[in-house]
């Protein structure tokens, strides 16, 4: 059996679940050692929706795991010292794993545990960085020697999708070292074969104000410059039809400025950030799913597998880092480029003309995104571990 250790920095939505699937794999003992001490509280504040956060489906079930205490004076995850942990690689040494799974480098601790390990024991490295946002100068030239001599310090990258893997392939990690292992949610707590989040739905939108005939265009996300939420005014001002409505769903640096804007528009309907729980429902209030991003750090958009595994259409900002990989032009969706509104227009009210047509790309969407599984991330890891046996 192998023992395999996994450094994070703290619980998260999109992980907990495969690590629980992990953990009961027989030929895999696993332990996540999360070094944001400070979040095991299970309450952090993120300043993307600007208030805190505590997650209301279990984080922590199902797979053993170890808080290392952070001494950082300001942590948290949003600077690079914002993680340190004296006794993380002391930690990680007494339970003796075979190897060891790092999230990120960009962390005191993080770095710091890549470089003791390396040539130790084998070294895994998952992240999601992209080079859509990247440009041209001294600072790339500097940025490319720098996460060449990072990467140097692994012996697997675990990559997400193509411009992840290009990222990786740019600063030196040779492609039998790559393995794909897509970024995946748990699809079936998405489904509704027995029409209860559709039903849910349709109550929802009728106290929003929203009626059945409408043609619903949901954002669904942090109202912050990075998401890029003014783009759907874009969109209204050009799409003259009133029963296309738009539908904002989250909270943010944005959020007043928005609604001021907005506030005698009677197509938009705003809704506050949504736990987990009602997220299956919040998809089924629109027709079509947007991610108008314009970046920096859209490295992938997770939003978009959560609405394709609810049988939706979707737009697809071409700076989203997702979009090469889940959207197949015309076929579940598109991908366009934020100047380009005019793309977006035509195909909004070429569905909200279609009823049959709108079902057909939401039906692709949710074929799609089977083959981006929990149980695909499992498969590759295991591969992984096969490799390092072998060796």
């Amino acid at each position: 059996m192998n023992k395999l250790a996994i450094i994070s920095t703290h619980p998260i939505q999109y992980n907990a679940p495969w690590f629980r699937l992990l953990a009961q794999n027989d030929s895999i003992r696993l332990k996540v050692f999360y070094t944001w001490s400070q979040a095991e509280k299970g309450i952090k504040y993120d300043p993307g929706f600007k208030k805190n956060i505590s997650w209301d489906i279990p984080l922590l079930d199902g797979y053993d795991y170890l808080f290392v205490e952070n001494i950082s004076s300001n942590p948290g995850t949003h600077h690079f010292r914002g993680i340190i942990n004296p006794s993380l690689n002391n930690e990680i040494e007494r339970w003796q794993p075979d190897c060891i799974l790092i999230f990120g480098w960009n962390f005191y601790s993080h770095l710091k545990c890549m470089r003791y390990f390396h040539k130790k024991i084998p070294v895994l490295f998952r992240g999601d960085s992209t080079l859509i946002d990247e440009k041209p100068g001294v600072k790339k030239i500097l940025r490319r020697f720098f996460l060449r001599w990072v990467f140097k310090h692994i012996d697997f990258a675990l990559y997400v999708g193509k411009q992840n893997k290009k990222y990786f392939q740019v600063h030196g990690v040779k492609d039998d070292r790559l393995y794909y292992t897509p970024h995946a949610i748990d699809n079936n707590r998405f489904s509704d074969e027995k029409n209860i989040f559709l039903e849910k739905s349709l109550t929802w939108k009728n106290e929003i104000g929203l009626s059945k005939d409408d043609f619903v265009v949901l954002f669904a996300g942090k109202l912050e410059e990075k998401k890029n939420p003014f783009f759907l005014l874009r969109l209204s001002e050009r799409l003259k039809n009133q029963k296309i409505k738009f539908l904002f769903v989250g909270n943010g640096e944005l959020e007043d400025i928005l609604k001021k804007e907005l506030s005698s528009n009677k197509r938009f309907f705003f809704l506050d950030f949504q736990n987990q729980q009602n997220m299956p429902v919040v998809y089924r209030l629109g027709n079509i799913f947007i991610l108008p991003s314009k970046g920096p750090g859209e490295t992938w958009g997770l939003s978009v597998n959560e609405a394709m595994a609810c049988g939706k259409p979707v737009m697809v900002s071409d700076k989203a880092g997702c979009a090469i990989d889940l959207v197949q032009e015309n076929k579940n969706g598109i991908v366009f480029n934020t100047n380009d509104v005019d793309k977006c227009c035509i195909f909004i009210e070429k569905l909200s003309n279609d009823t049959e047509l709108t079902s057909y790309i939401g039906g692709e969407s949710k074929r799609i995104i089977n083959n981006y599984s929990l149980e695909s991330i499992i498969d590759s890891i295991m591969q992984v571990m096969e490799k390092i046996n072998a060796a």
